[in-house]
This record gives C-alpha cells, sequence and structure tokens, in this order.
C-alpha cells in the first residue's frame, strides 16, 4: 500500500499559532517540574527548553504579519507591550517587593531603585542574569529592535542573512574576552536572537501560503531526529560540561522542523485537543508569569512526583492564569479604542 504524504504548508503555522504556543507552554512546563536523572526520560524532559524558542519563531512570524499592515511606529510597539506589559506589571510586584522586603540584603532588589527597575524592566536579569523571568525582557528587547529589523530585509533581502551573524555572535558571547566580559551573564538572551530572526524570515513565506513538496517531509523528519537525538545526547552525557549555548543552536533546525511537523498532527487531531491547546496558548503569558515561582514553588517541597505534581501545577495554573488574564483585558478595555 502505498502512504499518501501531504504536502507542508508553511501558512499551517500561522492556522495553529494558538494550539502551537500552547504546546510549547506544555513544554516548558513539563521543563521546569524536577525529574531524576536517573529515570529514562530524562533526556526528553530537558529537552522540554524548546518551547521557549517555539514562541521565538512563532513570535517573529507574527510580528512580520502585524508589520504588514504598515502601523506607525508608535501603534506598532503599543500593540506588542500593552499584550505583555500589565500582566507583566502585577506578577513582577507580587514577586519582587515581596522579595525585597523578606530576602537579606534585599534579594534581586539591593535597593529601592533596584526594586523599581526590577518591577519596570526586570533590570536584575540584565545586571546579574536573574532567570526568574528571563523571557519577558528577553522578548520585549527582541520586540524593540524588530521593526529595524523587519524595515532594513525590505529594503536589502540579502540582510535575512543576519540571524547566520546572530549565530556567530553567540559564540562571540561564548569564547571572545571583550564580549564575554561584557555580556557573556546573559548568553541565554543571545542565543535565542536567530531563532527570532528566522521567525521573522519565515512571516513571508507564512503568509505567501508557501509550501514543501510532500517528499520533503522525509528531510524535516531527517532534521527533527538528528537535532533530537543530537539534544538528548547532550542531556545525558554531557550535561555540565558544555557551553549551553551549543545546544541551543542545535535547538534552531530542531524548532523549525518540530512547528511543521506538529502542524501536521494538529490537522488530524480531534476538534477538542486542538481547543484545549489553542486556550493553553491564549493565555501562555500568564502560565509563563504564574506557574513556576508562585505555584511549582510551593509544589516542589511535597515531592509528589513528575506526573502528579505536573498535573496539579496545571489544576492550580490555568485558572489563576486565566483569571490574570480577564484581569489585564478589563484594564485594557478603558484604555481609548484608537490605540488598543
Amino acid at each position: 500500500m502505498k502512504i499518501q504524504i501531504k504536502e507542508t504548508s508553511f501558512s499551517a503555522l500561522s492556522t495553529y499559532r494558538s494550539e502551537l504556543m500552547g504546546l510549547a507552554m506544555l513544554f516548558v512546563i513539563l521543563f521546569h517540574v524536577w525529574l531524576p536523572k536517573t529515570d529514562p526520560m530524562f533526556g526528553l524532559h530537558r529537552i522540554g527548553n524548546v518551547g521557549v524558542d517555539m514562541f521565538m519563531f512563532l513570535s517573529g512570524i507574527g510580528l512580520w504579519y502585524a508589520w504588514q499592515k504598515k502601523p506607525t511606529l508608535k501603534q506598532f510597539y503599543w500593540r506588542r507591550y500593552i499584550r505583555i506589559y500589565p500582566a507583566w506589571l502585577i506578577m513582577a510586584c507580587l514577586f519582587y517587593i515581596p522579595n525585597y522586603l523578606n530576602v537579606e540584603g534585599g534579594g534581586y532588589s539591593p535597593n529601592i531603585w533596584h526594586l523599581i527597575a526590577n518591577i519596570l524592566f526586570n533590570w536584575s536579569f540584565w545586571r546579574i542574569d536573574d532567570l526568574t523571568f528571563w523571557f519577558i525582557p528577553s522578548i520585549m528587547m527582541m520586540y524593540t529592535f524588530a521593526p529595524a529589523y523587519m524595515s532594513l530585509i525590505q529594503r536589502s533581502p540579502a540582510y535575512r542573512w543576519m540571524p547566520v551573524l546572530f549565530m556567530v555572535l553567540a559564540v562571540m558571547v561564548q569564547y571572545y574576552p571583550p564580549v564575554h566580559a561584557g555580556v557573556g551573564h546573559i548568553e541565554i538572551f543571545f542565543s535565542r536572537i536567530p531563532i527570532f530572526l528566522l521567525g521573522v524570515n519565515c512571516g513571508e513565506w507564512v503568509r505567501e501560503r508557501r509550501t514543501l513538496e510532500p517528499s520533503a517531509m522525509w528531510l524535516l523528519l531527517l532534521v527533527f531526529v538528528m537535532s533530537l537525538l543530537m539534544c538528548v545526547e547532550f542531556e545525558e552525557s554531557w550535561r555540565g560540561r558544555f557551553p549551553l549555548f551549543l545546544e541551543r543552536m542545535v535547538y534552531i533546525p530542531l524548532t523549525v522542523s518540530g512547528l511543521l511537523l506538529l502542524a501536521h498532527l494538529l490537522d488530524v487531531l480531534p476538534q477538542w485537543a486542538n481547543k484545549a491547546f489553542a486556550f493553553v496558548g491564549t493565555i501562555s503569558l500568564e502560565i509563563y508569569l504564574i506557574h513556576a515561582h508562585f505555584v511549582l514553588k510551593y509544589l516542589g517541597p511535597y515531592k509528589l512526583g513528575f506526573w502528579l505534581t505536573t498535573i496539579l501545577l496545571l489544576l492550580i495554573t490555568i485558572p489563576l492564569s486565566w483569571l490574570l488574564h480577564k484581569l489585564v483585558g478589563y484594564i485594557i478595555s478603558f484604555f481609548p479604542k484608537d490605540i488598543r
């Protein structure tokens, strides 16, 4: 019997954007729940961190779509930041103020000015690599320089090769002394820039509904399997003995091939499953802000095991995240419609 393989459409990355965001958030949650290294699934569990790269890639695609509507810079920045900033301010206050008051020396905020800066733009991430909410300042910084990049590649398409330049920069951040001395502590940010820019680059393919012929499925599978095997090997055999940016470079082909293959999977899943993933994707920002430091922190000490901890984490986090999402939506509703 001949196997029928469908062509791969880049437009599926837009069609299933919410569902893919939801899956990415679930991967991140699984990554954050502790699992012993002796567990046979340890390597795959650690690769859940690739959910961050999936977010970056899909965000880049979304920005390209938004940019093609020719907004003013004010409109562009407002619509990007209004999705993140209100939720960020609420959760940053709930985390950094108690941390400042209850931890000797002020915790992440040694004085009131550091506290204010942490609440406004997570200053301690840029200052000392505070990874508490590192994705938020990172994505906001990428949003900040995205219009300049998108304008550049529209004028001069050759600059679509910039992701390769930033891959070299990631190596310099790790190994070139002047660069490492200045920004080596935030390598986690620099090593995610290439996948974000690739998402922006891919945005036009998604918008034009470009496709890969059915035979390309074997290439996608080969890229995915090779990347996955290498990442598992990194985590199971080399953890702690290699610079982390190296695995994040392998995350790039893993992310792109994985998202395209997941889009095929979503094509055949029942509608209720897709709706569930899409719902998680809709509140993924709020889940990110809440799950690790406001729920998992208190579940972990009970040592309930991986799966029970994960289930309880989801059961508690999702309703709280939905409430935060609704609260932010209510606050935003008071802003004038012309700037929303």
